[in-house]
């Protein structure tokens, strides 16, 4: 067996090839190992290289597959599985500064762009073509594509624009011994081969650094938006009507749930007036020509099923009231440390999930604010505990939160659904991926790792690990 070499010795030859794209700094390496989950790798990486083109990339990686390196791949560090937390040892490889449209084609609707483009910043460029990228994940103004693509994001218009996956044509990917490969096509069609750009889709950093991508656009949804407030008794109440919305064929662009924990924390964080106790909020939108017709049909059935309805056809209206379930993430930060969570069950089964999480509240002592993209099951429960930090200011969820999720996990499962929606696997949910994938699965998923990453230095610890 070979004998690592001293970490000094890899600093030394990153230094000669990227200079001052090294960063040793204690707080750049101390930032390096967290994300937004809260979860903070062990120990202090080796270096944060601040990759500004593909050639620091497969640079990083020589040397990183040379001398046996671990490498973690992060972009802006908003991930809630701790996918991108680099530890003791591995490089940090940022592509947060390689952010560039490389190439805008309207008449093919793709456009060209690398890793560290915040989504926000894309769409506003689109715009001026008037094009958009479809997925839409709450941080929007903060996160990479490159990050959507390596945890296969989803957001509030998936239901009926898609996911990441449905979405991207193609990536440029380089491998762990720095080779570059081009996945994928830019034509609508291409069934050439596997297709490995779906794989790289979702894996988490785990097969390569995807360091470009072909994305697939849209035209500008034309004419008005019109959105639907529609409070209800429960949430229970609400989940049952968001399944009738559904079963109606109604198809809005956005239908998101906040039940009453959550939106009394959006309210108050907003200096809103408090709502009714015990409420749960459907926010709904539909667009293009057709929206005011779809959205009378939405309202007639939310009414139907017990809520109280308001229809607004003024776009700045609906941006105020997406607006409050925006705010989830921090107003939840007003009523503890959250362990924000995500699981998907089929969208027949939200109110039973909704009983579910109940359930688990009063079983395992704790609130659990959830909110839920209702339009295509995906919830987001959020686990509310106080803890102290520790000496580099991480606060770990305790044992008794994480038995409270193996229970809620468990429970999706049960119900048909999957668990992570679009969060990924990371550190936080290795130990339950073999529960929904079974052993042969993930032993053949693992093994498919190995293929693209032989020595397993991309990522290591995370994903397929128990």
């Amino acid at each position: 067996m070979n004998t690592p070499p001293a970490s000094t010795d890899v600093l030394a030859q990153l230094r000669a090839v990227l200079g001052d794209r090294v960063d040793t700094d204690h707080s750049a390496l101390q930032g390096a190992r967290a994300d937004k989950s809260g979860h903070a790798a062990a120990g202090m990486p080796l270096a944060l290289v601040r990759a500004t083109s593909v050639s620091d990339v497969q640079e990083t990686l020589r040397i990183a597959s040379a001398t046996g390196t671990p490498v973690v791949t992060r972009g802006a560090g908003t991930g809630l599985a701790g996918g991108a937390n680099a530890g003791t040892g591995e490089i940090a490889l940022s592509v947060r500064g390689m952010d560039r449209i490389l190439e805008v084609r309207p008449d093919d609707l793709l456009a060209v762009v690398e890793p560290g483009i915040i989504n926000a910043d894309l769409n506003a460029a689109l715009a001026e073509h008037g094009l958009w990228w479809a997925p839409d994940p709450a941080s929007r103004a903060i996160s990479t594509v490159g990050g959507n693509i390596a945890t296969g994001a989803g957001g509030l218009l998936c239901a009926k624009y898609g996911v990441v996956r449905d979405a991207v044509l193609g990536v440029d990917l380089v491998l762990a011994d720095g080779r570059l490969l081009s996945l994928g096509h830019r034509t609508v069609k291409g069934v050439t081969g596997l297709d490995l750009t779906s794989l790289v889709i979702g894996s988490e950093g785990t097969l390569g650094v995807v360091v470009g991508a072909t994305l697939k656009l849209r035209r500008l949804i034309p004419g008005e938006v019109c959105t639907i407030a529609a409070t209800f008794p429960d949430v229970r109440a609400a989940a049952e009507a968001s399944a009738a919305v559904t079963a109606s064929g109604a198809q809005p662009s956005i239908m998101e749930l906040m039940d009453a924990a959550s939106l009394s924390a959006v309210h108050a964080l907003l200096q809103l007036e408090p709502p009714t106790p015990g409420a749960a909020q459907l926010t709904i939108q539909t667009d293009g020509p057709v929206a005011a017709g779809e959205a009378d049909a939405i309202a007639a059935v939310l009414g139907a099923a017990g809520g109280t309805v308001a229809v607004s056809h003024d776009r700045a209206e609906g941006e105020r009231l997406l607006a409050i379930r925006r705010a989830m993430h921090p107003a939840m930060e007003t009523l503890g440390t959250a362990l924000i969570e995500d699981v998907s069950v089929p969208r027949s089964a939200l109110p039973a999930m909704f009983d579910e999480i109940a359930r688990v509240e009063r079983e395992h002592g704790l609130v659990i604010p959830t909110v839920a993209h209702a339009g295509d099951g995906n919830l987001h429960p959020n686990f509310i505990f106080d803890a102290t930090p520790d000496e580099n200011g991480v606060i770990e969820a305790p044992e008794y939160v994480w038995a409270a999720a193996d229970d809620l996990f468990r429970a999706a499962l049960r119900l048909g659904g999957t668990l992570t929606g679009e969060h990924g696997i990371g550190v936080l949910k290795k130990r339950w991926l073999a529960d929904e994938l079974g052993d042969a699965q993930w032993e053949l998923q693992r093994d498919i790792t190995r293929v693209f990453d032989p020595a397993g230095i991309l990522n290591p610890g995370k994903v397929f690990t128990r």
